[in-house]
């Protein structure tokens, strides 16, 4: 009874909402050149060794390492570039100019870098080098399969694909990778208050961040956003979006009107048109939170504030959004930071605080909040690069104090 009274924990939501999830059915064949981002449905698997022969390492010479003690000159018999092999097997005795990349020759076991080798003058037309120090076999050489093995597994069912994934596996000559299919997302914003950026302002009327702020959070997570819509407040014109938008969509996303206020009819709408599978979270920002069913489509009702609507996204929807397109949710990064300044609030809900990332004089990580953290402040949210995880009954935390934080900055690779 408590928990229905003071909501669902974060954890405790995170839970039941993905236990409730699986993958939508269906897979695609994807160019790899539009494959970042997506989330594999097959493994990627190389069907040959990468480069697939062996290659120096250094500028230099290739030669046999028992042919080379210093001193010893040894002829240059050709060059072997990148691209331009060698053509022919090396002999006892000999040396072949190489450059980074090229093949190493058949019979050459090592290669001498340029600048451990002496040019032997007066030889312009047929070279003589020797070494300046000693050299070991498989010195300065790449392997055959140094990138991949033949067979070996690039990507595996459920990971979502990177740029660096994306970039081996069409070095390893891989074209096409088939991946599951994507949720297709609505977003509808409400509030009879919103107008969209440039329109005038009517007394008692504010321009809509909200919407902006999730479609640039969906678009940078990849995510395809089939329809967007702002409605009023108005009962049987919100209950037509909801229904037009669930048709349309695997995943429905509404901000505001998830509260217990007379204008706030979400909730209500939701539980009379679909299923309601909890309502209300344990949590500062994003204490109105619902989530079920509408129409076939996964729902979710984030608040109107908008720092708390991106809180619970980033929380809850992202997670789900993942499972549903087969990827195993990866949670935010977590590190162990120190407050620059004391942090006072007051207590009763856990509380995720924005805050910026520093380093001390040692490169140890230094947090400091974003200054005001109403829920209604977007300025919260701007340059923070923490969400400092703070517990209900803490009332002052002083400077120095190590709390636990979840590094937001999306990883560029």
């Amino acid at each position: 009874m408590e928990e229905v009274k003071q909501g669902r924990t974060l954890e405790q939501a995170r839970t039941q909402l993905l236990t409730a999830l699986s993958p939508l059915p269906g897979d695609d064949l994807c160019p790899l050149q539009q494959a970042r981002g997506r989330v594999l449905a097959e493994p990627l698997v190389t069907p040959r060794a990468v480069p697939g022969f062996r290659a120096s390492s250094m500028d230099g010479y290739a030669l046999r390492a028992v042919d080379g003690p210093p001193g010893q000159p040894l002829p240059v018999v050709g060059c072997s570039a990148a691209g331009a092999p060698y053509g022919h097997p090396l002999q006892p005795g000999q040396a072949v100019q190489i450059f980074t990349g090229a093949v190493v020759p058949h019979g050459a076991d090592a290669v001498a870098p340029q600048e451990e080798i002496h040019l032997v003058q007066g030889q312009i037309s047929s070279p003589m080098i020797t070494l300046k120090g000693p050299i070991h076999p498989g010195q300065w050489i790449r392997s055959s399969h140094g990138e991949a093995a033949a067979g070996e597994q690039l990507g595996s069912r459920g990971q979502r694909l990177s740029s660096v994934d994306v970039a081996r596996a069409l070095g390893c000559g891989l074209c096409t990778a088939r991946v599951h299919a994507r949720p297709r997302v609505a977003l509808l914003v409400t509030g009879s208050e919103l107008r969209p950026a440039g329109d005038p302002l009517a007394p008692g009327c504010i321009h809509d961040s909200n919407g902006p702020l999730l479609l640039l959070l969906l678009e940078q997570l990849g995510v395809d956003v089939v329809d967007h819509q702002w409605v009023d407040d108005d009962p049987q014109r919100l209950e037509r979006a909801l229904l037009t938008l669930a048709g349309r969509s695997d995943v429905l996303i509404s901000t505001g009107g998830v509260s217990v206020g007379d204008g706030d009819r979400v909730g209500p709408l939701l539980e009379r048109l679909g299923t309601l599978q909890f309502w209300r979270l344990f949590l500062k920002p994003g204490r109105p939170f619902a989530t079920g069913t509408m129409a076939g489509a996964r729902f979710f009702g984030l608040p109107g504030n908008p720092v708390s609507a991106a809180v619970t996204f980033l929380q809850l929807v992202w997670p789900a959004l993942q499972v549903l397109e087969g990827s195993p949710p990866e949670p935010w990064p977590r590190l162990r930071v120190r407050l620059t300044s004391p942090l006072r609030r007051r207590p009763g809900r856990p509380e995720l605080i924005r805050a910026r990332l520093t380093t001390d004089h040692q490169g140890l990580p230094l947090a400091t909040p974003c200054g005001d953290q109403s829920s209604a402040r977007l300025a919260s949210l701007q340059g923070a690069d923490l969400l400092l995880e703070v517990d209900a009954a803490a009332t002052e935390l002083p400077a120095g104090a190590t709390v636990m934080a979840q590094l937001l900055r999306l990883p560029l690779l």
